[in-house]
């Protein structure tokens, strides 16, 4: 088991390709995907399944940390480590005595509060300084033994070339070797701040997009910064308090944390979105080897390297492939990488110790059931604050955790890890299709269908048992369902006459991340790192990535074609763009950021406007908003179109988002009030197409972007999904293990396009939904009974 080299000096996993094919020679490749009765999260056995599918089997010792434990650093007494825990719970900082993996301390902020992922020790040992992310300060600790005491931070004021205040987020940090002064990463201001620690003094200069991580030369004159949010790392001169950029390295996408060798002589940088390593010659501050972290030949990107450590004599580098949630082994010496190891879902952060690994695993071991999940009926601008809310919340109640592996010089270890991660990951399978296709379902990219259309429908944040619990088929809990036939007529409906999906998982917890997987089927660390934490800046909220046109939140490659519709353009594949990814411009139509997407969108097609409805006859626009037609009505104007011209695009984008709701909001209409206006919405998109020559030919998926404003008696992620068409009208339940990626591999399956990622690679497509032999009977829309226009009172009330 050797590592191939190519001329251009990226190694290629055989190491990886041998255990996948003994993987495959056994034959427990193919299970892992389609096994009967599988289902995400926690498994009770120290292992679980994400809701992509991946099974988790972290190797070592387990302690349970925080929410979403991102960095940590080792004590000057090597034998304990703090951890920043930065989710959108109570962040905290712990420490942790690395003998027992006992917590030994724990210092908790709330709102505004915050800590992120910089931390540092002083020199001298007595202090330590951590990043206080949205709350734009450094944090300052008193160091005892193993004790922290907050002390007085250190306020960053960072100012545009305009003289407005900008926030600064401070993400990574570093002292210099003398202890004089404090390197830090402005992450949202595009700078990096050095801060004199005896006078206070703070001097900002501009670097690369959206910094994150910095790391220091020996001597402490020169930092260098990993700008995240493109391809780049600055290399400052900060050996005075005024900081200057030398020269500035291109490196891989998106490039997270680094580490310096021991001589100083090779800084390694995790390029989170090209899958790879970048290792940089620091006297010549050139990229001098790429190191390739794909896990089977040609593999689309998802591994997603994170953190990176080296081991105490510098042979060893140990990544932390994010997605694929493990720690890959590389022997820095043969530039080879050796084997892989299982950690927790998410592997952020990585220490190691003389015979240990330390794994922090932002997502642990996942979410699990949340049958005292939120409610729309309680769902108040207060109610987030509520601990009892956040207990069951799917953004708070996974718990992160800390692997504490011992290593080991016996190969057969390394191997038997390696051949786990293969048959948790599916990697001997590589991008084949799961369980094969059907007549309809082509088996391979480019094979035969009868589907010529897809319209793919994207609403928001509903969990299977809050809309479909009490269908009276499928798994289902009735005691948790909020919205019965009174508002959901139709959705009941298609689930019961085409069929009914009981098994399909949201691939996020909340929208922002979830339009990235339901658009790019990828979500990358910027967002992952940084969506849970939003309640804690001074600016509010982030957009969804696909939203903002910012190159920091695409993921993948390359960012300029990370979408689904780039796939479409670059392959001439027509499609039609009704709401996803938009925002209004001065004139008040909607366009997107993305280039590509804008010149295929409907500009008086509404994107996520909660104030605006989904269909006529409903609420009234709320706020003062200027909504156009309600959705489904410029929708079945510009579909009327195409029917009567002939030209029907190949691929529409349809966001329906008002299932979303506002809660229990004063003054806003009710939950049920939104609900079936997305109902009817929904109905009327169905019947349209239905009634129409194309239905003959088309496919309609509907899937929530995320399921985090609701309960499930078997997974917090667990959601609606409907496919509609003559081929799908079966009245059968499927059970089979889907997730927002398979509606993608099924779409792309479809149109004639690869996979984008290694997560749509490797979801099972939804051929069980499939028959060969079609129903064209058309569809009638139902109208809910319940009421369009009624509002939440003030104050706010309650009920179901």
């Amino acid at each position: 088991m050797k590592f191939r080299f190519r001329p251009d000096g990226r190694a290629k996993l055989a190491v990886i390709a041998a255990a996948a094919a003994l993987v495959m020679a056994s034959g427990s490749g193919a299970a892992a995907t389609t096994s009967p009765g599988k289902h995400a999260g926690p498994a009770g056995d120290g292992t679980a399944v994400t809701p992509v599918g991946f099974r988790v089997t972290p190797a070592g010792r387990q302690t349970g940390l925080g929410d979403l434990p991102l960095s940590a650093v080792f004590f000057p007494d090597q034998q304990h480590l703090v951890v920043a825990n930065a989710g959108n719970g109570p962040q905290s900082l712990q420490v942790v005595d690395t003998a027992t993996g006992t917590v030994t301390q724990t210092i908790t902020y709330d709102q505004p509060e915050a800590v992120f992922t910089g931390l540092a020790f002083s020199p001298d040992g007595t202090h330590l300084y951590v990043s206080g992310g949205g709350s734009d300060k450094i944090r300052v600790l008193g160091v005892s033994g193993a004790h922290l005491t907050e002390q007085a931070s250190i306020p960053l004021t960072v100012t545009d070339s305009a003289g407005r205040q900008v926030d600064a987020y401070p993400a990574g940090l570093a002292v210099t070797p003398d202890g004089a002064r404090l390197v830090v990463a402005d992450q949202l201001a595009d700078a990096a701040t050095v801060v004199d620690l005896a006078t206070g003094h703070a001097s900002t200069i501009s670097v690369g997009h959206a910094p994150y991580g910095v790391t220091l030369a020996k001597d402490g004159r020169t930092a260098y910064v990993t700008n995240r949010g493109g391809n780049t790392v600055s290399v400052l001169d900060v050996s005075t308090a005024t900081p200057a950029v030398r020269t500035t390295v291109t490196v891989g996408t998106h490039p997270n944390q680094s580490v310096l060798d021991a001589a100083g002589r090779r800084l390694y940088v995790a390029d989170g979105d090209s899958d790879q390593v970048s290792v940089l010659d620091t006297a010549t501050n050139r990229v001098v080897r790429t190191l390739d972290l794909a896990p089977y030949p040609n593999a689309p990107v998802g591994s997603n390297p994170l953190g990176l450590t080296l081991s105490p004599d510098g042979r060893t580098l140990y990544v932390a492939n994010s997605g694929n949630n493990d720690v890959a082994v590389i022997d820095v010496d043969r530039g080879q990488v050796t084997g892989l190891i299982p950690t927790g879902w998410y592997p952020a952060s990585v220490l190691a110790s003389a015979g240990k690994l330390f794994v922090l695993n932002a997502k642990g071991l996942g979410a699990g059931p949340n049958p005292d999940g939120p409610s729309p009926f309680l769902d108040t601008p207060e109610s987030t604050m509520d601990p009892a809310w956040r207990a069951q919340f799917i953004g708070t109640m996974m718990v992160g955790t800390l692997s504490t592996i011992t290593l080991t010089t016996d190969p057969g270890r390394l191997a038997g890890w390696t051949r786990q991660v293969v048959d948790n990951n599916g990697f001997a399978l590589a991008d084949r299709v799961r369980g094969g296709g059907n007549s309809v379902v082509p088996g391979r990219v480019g094979g035969p269908t009868p589907i010529k259309h897809v319209i793919y429908v994207v609403k928001e944040a509903r969990t299977y048992d809050q809309m479909l619990g009490d269908l009276g088929k499928g798994n289902g809990a009735p005691e948790l369902t909020l919205f019965g036939e009174a508002s959901t007529p139709n959705l009941r409906a298609l689930a019961n006459r085409f069929v009914t999906l009981d098994n399909t998982y949201a691939n996020a917890e909340v929208g922002t991340q979830g339009w990235s997987w339901a658009t790019a089927a990828n979500s990358n660390s910027y967002t992952e790192q940084t969506w849970g934490a939003t309640p804690r800046r001074h600016t509010g909220g982030t957009m969804p990535p696909a939203a903002t046109g910012d190159p920091a939140v695409a993921p993948n490659r390359d960012p300029a074609g990370a979408y689904l519709w780039d796939r479409l353009a670059d392959k001439g594949i027509s499609f039609r763009n009704y709401g996803f990814a938009v925002a209004p411009d001065p004139a008040g139509k909607l366009r997107a950021p993305d280039p590509k997407l804008d010149a295929h969108t409907d500009p008086d097609y509404v994107g996520f406007q909660p104030d605006c409805a989904d269909s006529a006859g409903s609420f009234a626009p709320q706020g003062g908003n200027s909504c156009m037609l309600p959705r489904i009505e410029e929708w079945k104007r510009e579909f009327a179109g195409y029917v009567a011209g002939g030209n029907l695009p190949t691929v529409q984008f349809v966001s329906l988002p008002n299932d979303f709701t506002f809660g229990n909001w004063p003054g806003k209409p009710t939950p049920p009030a939104y609900i079936g206006d997305n109902d009817w919405a929904l109905g009327q998109l169905v019947e349209a197409v239905s009634h129409s020559k194309y239905w003959a030919d088309t496919a309609i998926f509907v899937t929530e972007s995320n399921a985090q404003a609701g309960a499930d008696h078997v997974d917090a992620h667990r959601t609606t999904s409907l496919v509609v068409s003559p081929y799908t009208q079966t009245g059968k339940v499927d059970s089979t293990f889907y997730s927002t990626v398979s509606v993608l591999r099924t779409i792309e399956l479809i149109v004639g396009i690869k996979p984008l990622t290694q997560f749509d690679a490797y979801a099972t497509p939804m051929t069980n939904a499939f028959t060969d032999c079609p129903s064209f009977t058309p569809y009638t829309a139902t109208k809910p009974s319940t009421s369009f226009t009624e509002v939440n009172p003030p104050p706010a009330g309650g009920g179901n």
